[in-house]
């Protein structure tokens, strides 16, 4: 017997990321395509009436505005945008996010569109995730948020949020699996040409180890000393010493002005060499464990994969 298509409801606003909305639309529509079935019935919200311009300059027209859209739907989503971090949330969307988001049967957000449910205090107490670039500040402006950076796309409890950009369909896909089965997500992920289950995590495409160096002077002088020598001998004695500041002194300042321990950050530093290593294709793991000061390859790959996710051979097949 057919049932009501669920609607699905994603909100829009200015300077929207186009993939964020097209993307996770596009996985429900070809549910709806390979079920022969209306699954789901999609709809666009805008703050105001009239074209939304998006990040790219094309504009995008929405199914209704925030008025008009003021029954109940299944699924309710907010796009992000490049600038979502940094731009203030108007009270009219906050305040229709907060009567809206509990009405429905589940709600979230794709890449920076966590924000905006951030600023309605929709996700307090949650475990969430976001564009990687804007992790650190989400987390900062929300302590209550329980950021995770590396996940794809996360659930907890009624809220659903996806990492950067093409990550708005694997969460999609995530939906459709969960609401008529692992058969219908795999037929759409195969006619999309995309993973049913994307390997690994959003680090693996961060650039989170080419740290700006931070601090006074002569910490980021020896952050720089440690980008370009990855190689060298780069123990807090050393460090300290070229610092000209005794070996506890130096780790306490490092630690107080820069935010991580000088260990943790010459690892990061090391990892960032190998993926641009990595990158070239022209070194055997070997050579790029030497190059990068990591005194073998299992070294190299333990310290990899806790910095990025995945492994140096992984990476290497991914991005190569």
């Amino acid at each position: 017997m057919l049932t009501a298509p669920r609607i699905v409801a994603i909100l829009a606003m200015p300077g929207v990321q186009l993939l964020d909305v097209s993307g996770p639309l596009d996985v429900f529509a070809e549910a709806n395509r390979l079920s022969g079935q209306a699954l789901y019935e999609l709809r666009v919200v805008s703050e105001q009436p009239g074209p939304i311009r998006s990040s790219s300059g094309a504009r995008l027209l929405a199914d209704a505005t925030l008025s008009e859209q003021s029954g109940a739907v299944d699924t309710l989503l907010v796009a992000g945008s490049p600038d979502a971090p940094q731009t203030p949330v108007s009270a009219a969307t906050r305040q229709w996010l907060q009567v809206q988001c509990p009405r429905s049967r589940r709600f979230g957000s794709v890449c920076t569109g966590a924000f905006a449910l951030a600023h309605a205090g929709l996700l307090d107490g949650k475990r969430v995730t976001t564009h990687w670039v804007g992790a650190d500040r989400l987390a900062a402006d929300f302590p209550l948020v329980q950021v995770d950076v590396d996940a794809i796309h996360v659930r907890d409890g009624k809220v659903r949020t996806a990492a950067g950009v093409t990550a708005g369909l694997d969460l999609a896909l995530a939906l459709v699996e969960e609401d008529h089965g692992q058969v219908l997500a795999k037929a759409v992920a195969s006619q999309l040409v995309m993973f049913f289950k994307r390997p690994g995590g959003q680090l693996q495409f961060s650039r989170k180890g080419e740290s700006v160096p931070a601090g006074r002077s002569v910490l980021q002088e020896i952050q720089r000393y440690i980008s370009a020598n990855p190689a060298d001998d780069l123990s807090v004695q050393q460090l300290a010493q070229r610092a000209g500041l005794s070996p506890r002194h130096f780790a306490r300042l490092f630690h107080d002005e820069v935010g991580e321990t000088p260990a943790a950050w010459v690892e990061a530093a090391r990892v960032a060499s190998a993926r641009t290593a990595l990158e070239s294709g022209k070194l055997a793991p070997k050579q790029v464990a030497a190059l990068c000061g990591f005194s073998s390859v299992d070294i190299l790959r333990r310290a990899f994969t806790r910095q990025v996710g995945v492994t140096p051979a992984e990476f290497r097949r991914r991005f190569v």
